[in-house]
């Protein structure tokens, strides 16, 4: 049976991604002497750091890169690691929270922009599951596109488990009465209280407004070879 923190638990839990699986989702961009490499994938905060370095040889082995990737792979996953550890242990709120998730991304020729709520107070949440019946439901075939669409999910909900650290924090400092923790919260995420249960149930994690169905439905265009081509000059103009 899935968890959720009850609508009336307002103290701070533990810092973890609002996830089952507490994953660090890790972007890489590194260009050596000319040559690019660009990755986005989940890394398992628990596993041995030894681990990065034989990923790191691993896909330069594969992708047949220079060896003086190996390095700036490893110390860049590391980094990222060392920062989502940094927050292990700190207190994070939660409280009565959802939260907007916004999709703007291409993946090879498919164009996908979505916009919908996420249940915080669901730590048996699954962006990998949503992202599988995302692309079932709207005949998405290219098997990449569902990675990308959980990792977009991930990264947007690490980005606010760590404002919701610092919401903690603030409180803390600002002392501003019993509704500093609330007011705080509403403050840094634009998102007022609901009675969660009431809206998503007791499983769910995603809801659509139903009054917004014609505002963000799910928008899925491919694009033809000439449209990629200008895409991806334009990503690596503004790169520069």
């Amino acid at each position: 049976m899935k968890s959720h923190i009850p609508p009336s638990h307002r103290n701070p839990i533990k810092f973890r991604m609002p996830t089952a699986d507490n994953l660090v989702p890790i972007r890489l961009d590194i260009e050596i002497d000319g040559q690019r490499y660009k990755d986005a994938f989940t890394w398992n905060p628990s596993d041995p750091d030894s681990e990065v370095v034989v990923f790191a040889k691993r896909t330069v082995k594969d992708l047949k890169l220079p060896p003086a990737f190996v390095t700036q792979i490893a110390q860049s996953i590391q980094s990222q690691l060392v920062e989502f550890r940094s927050y292990e242990g700190q207190d994070m709120h939660v409280g009565e929270k959802i939260v907007p998730i916004k999709l703007d991304l291409r993946v090879n020729h498919t164009l996908i922009r979505d916009q919908f709520l996420w249940n915080l107070n669901n730590m048996e949440s699954d962006p990998e599951e949503f992202a599988r019946t995302f692309c079932t439901d709207m005949g998405i075939e290219d098997p990449e596109v569902g990675p990308a669409i959980a990792f977009a999910i991930r990264e947007q909900l690490y980005e606010i488990a760590v404002q919701n650290v610092a919401t903690v924090k603030e409180s803390r400092i600002t002392k501003k009465g019993r509704r500093g923790i609330e007011y705080l919260s509403a403050c840094k995420t634009g998102v007022v209280a609901v009675d969660l249960v009431k809206l998503f149930g007791h499983r769910s994690s995603v809801v659509r407004k139903r009054k917004e169905w014609d505002v963000y439905e799910p928008i899925v265009d491919i694009l033809s070879n000439e449209e990629v081509e200008a895409l991806e000059a334009r990503e690596d103009r503004i790169a520069r």
